[in-house]
């Protein structure tokens, strides 16, 4: 059940309705999208007679019932929707005089109720265009999809808009002659309808109709500037074509330069050992098919006597940190020593106990180093790593200080790569030149993807879920109270556990007394950095063993939890948050193979149209697997600025992310 929308229009005379039921935004409802809600109101007018539940979370409109506006505003209230002016989503509601429209969870589009003195006197539809109906006017692309309106490069004639789709016999109809559309090949059934410039000064825009089967040609365009559209026939956007590969094919030969320089590095190509078996033996899952072949590709790569640098993409609970131990074992037993970079202390921990609980029983030496440790813990350890007694070392930012010696480094793992920035992932590269890494991520920063997207460094891609996993259902709604309580309800009611997301820490104290007053005999607790590395460890050891059931936490709990029981996500101001961020804090929940739900919660005066179109995306991406595209959206509402500069930033957006990627990557192809 979808509980957002971007927007609504008339696109018809409005359906009226004799009687309504508008249903309250509660868990209880929007979980239970299978409900007949718009048939037969009679029976929830016997429900509401006999239950006190639906008394509470339901109300009945007529016309002619006998009620003035600001009683029907009260009980709309009551329910938990809220007031917003302008263009309303669901959950929300605003008035004008005797009129009243809202946006029932129940109903695919607003109602509005029109008042004459104290009575109903017409209940009314406002049509919109159904988010399921837009989506299947999206044309798909390798890095995104785009809708009508949206600006859109054809490779051979530049930068226009996409209007939508027209059908054969459409064009059967139109007059041929008209000089500002132009068609190629007629035959074709079904064609996309691109508008460009015009061709003379206040005239019509150009209209170019392309064939459904050339639709490759057609790419988003992505950039941080809105593009100028081009016109059609005129030399203008093969001159600018032209310029942008002489400044790529400049580029692309720095870029060639370090990674031939990095190529130059050599060391012993790895072998396989029997002995791996038995650790993989190990395993309690079957590995999936993305899962072997991306590890196909990894031990591939190990097999050449040329450092790896390859990126590994897959969602939350894929199974990323399984081929990040099978590659550390093989390093291991090839004699080599294993960094491996966590972004906090808590995933550090988590590491260390499935490396230790896999790994330790084969011999393998498993040290952990994090700024928690004592002064002296840490100088057994360093002293360890330089005489080579420690085979794999997993830690924060501290290993990669600078007094800091191994004795045979082969492999840095990097997890979560996009928690660190460009300086840091160079550190041990720049130390040990001739190392092997292998970046992890759910959703690779904006430059990493670019990076692979040309070529320039391979990427993995874990893309099956694990046996049993069932997607997340995600509401994004008006935040308010009544929601809160009966999502933490319903899963208290289960014997689970769940996560409440304050962005904001000064928050936090006023969010812990309101659960408190709700829920006094249930045990909860407040999470976040500023607490010192003690608390926030005994903290988490008390979520995972289940005594804390309600964790009142800043975004700290992005990475490194794994708790099946935990199933409910509720995020305060979901406004604050970014999409990759998002999506990753949702994949938090939903790790076994119970139903879980993901809340975000915004208030509608902070609600940006960057925000709107973060929330639209968490809702478009809810599949099993997302995260790569979420990933590739998030570059999309970011811009590629800083991805490769400055410089190279104007070229992107002359012609855009799509085209300037795939430039790029030719001239590399070339150069290699």
């Amino acid at each position: 059940m979808r509980t957002y929308n971007n927007e609504y229009k008339m696109t018809g005379p409005p359906k009226a309705y004799n009687q309504i039921i508008i249903l309250s935004p509660t868990p209880s409802f929007l979980e239970r999208a299978d409900l007949p809600f718009a048939n037969d109101i009679k029976q929830y007018e016997i429900l509401r007679m006999k239950n006190s539940f639906w008394q509470r979370n339901s109300a009945i409109f007529d016309i002619g019932l006998k009620k003035n506006p600001s009683e029907a505003v009260r009980e709309i209230s009551d329910l938990g929707y809220e007031r917003h002016r302008g263009d309303i989503h669901k959950g929300e509601f605003f008035q004008q005089g005797g009129l009243i429209t809202i946006f029932p969870i129940n109903h695919s589009s607003p109602i509005t109720l029109e008042f004459s003195g104290n009575a109903i006197s017409s209940i009314e539809e406002t049509k919109i265009i159904p988010h399921e109906e837009r989506l299947a006017h999206h044309v798909r692309h390798p890095v995104s999809h785009i809708e009508p309106g949206d600006f859109v490069v054809h490779e051979d004639h530049g930068i226009g808009i996409f209007r939508g789709y027209s059908e054969n016999k459409i064009l059967n109809n139109l007059k041929i002659r008209n000089s500002n559309l132009k068609i190629e090949n007629q035959k074709s059934e079904k064609f996309l309808i691109l508008e460009y410039a015009p061709a003379r000064k206040n005239g019509e825009p150009d209209k170019l109709l392309i064939p459904e089967k050339f639709q490759d040609k057609i790419t988003p365009y992505l950039g941080l500037k809105t593009p100028q559209i081009n016109r059609l026939g005129t030399p203008l956007w093969e001159n600018t074509k032209r310029k942008a590969k002489e400044d790529i094919i400049v580029f692309a030969k720095e870029l060639f330069e370090l990674y031939k320089k990095r190529e130059s590095q050599k060391r012993a190509a790895y072998e396989d050992n029997l002995f791996e078996k038995e650790v993989w033996d190990d395993f309690e899952f079957k590995l999936t098919e993305s899962q072997e072949k991306s590890l196909e590709e990894i031990f591939s790569d190990l097999d050449k006597d040329i450092p790896m640098e390859r990126l590994v993409v897959g969602d939350v609970g894929f199974g990323k940190t399984e081929l990040a131990l099978r590659t550390a074992f093989r390093a291991v037993i090839n004699k080599k020593q294993v960094a491996i970079l966590s972004p906090t202390t808590v995933l550090c921990d988590q590491h260390l106990e499935t490396f230790t609980k896999r790994l330790e029983p084969k011999g393998v030496n498993i040290k952990k180093l994090t700024r928690l440790q004592s002064h002296k813990k840490v100088k057994e350890i360093l002293l360890k790593l330089a005489e080579g007694k420690i085979d794999i070392i997993i830690g924060t930012h501290k290993i990669l200080s600078k007094n800091i010696n191994f004795k045979n480094l082969g492999l840095l793992i990097i997890d979560e790569e996009q928690k660190f920035g460009v300086k840091h992932k160079e550190v041990l590269k720049q130390k040990y030149p001739n190392i092997d890494i292998l970046y992890l991520s759910a959703t690779p920063i904006p430059r990493t993807l670019a990076f692979s997207f040309s070529k320039i460094r391979p990427m993995s891609l874990v893309s099956d879920p694990p046996e049993g996993r069932i997607p997340i259902m995600t509401f994004v709604l008006p935040k308010n109270e009544k929601i809160i309580k009966e999502a933490i309800s319903n899963e208290l009611s289960r014997n689970g556990q769940i996560y409440f997301l304050s962005p904001r820490i000064m928050k936090m104290p006023f969010i812990l007394k309101r659960i408190e007053k709700a829920f006094p005999k249930t045990k909860k607790a407040i999470l976040h950095g500023r607490m010192s590395e003690k608390k926030l460890l005994e903290t988490m050891h008390e979520f995972r063993e289940g005594k804390i059931k309600i964790l009142i936490s800043t975004t700290i709990i992005e990475n490194g939890l794994d708790i099946s029981s935990a199933n409910t996500l509720i995020v305060d101001d979901a406004t604050r948050l970014g999409l990759a961020q998002s999506h990753q804090l949702r994949g938090r929940i939903g790790r076994s193979n119970k139903q879980a739900y993901a809340y975000f919660l915004y208030s509608s005066k902070s609600l940006t149209p960057k925000a709107e179109e973060r929330l639209e995306a968490l809702l478009d991406f809810q599949q099993l697997g997302a995260g790569f595209e979420i990933a590739k959206r998030d570059l999309e509402l970011r811009g590629a600025g800083n991805i490769l500069g400055r410089e190279q930033s104007g070229v992107v957006n002359r012609i855009g992310w799509n085209l300037y990627f795939q430039y790029l990557g030719e001239t590399l192809d070339e150069l290699m």
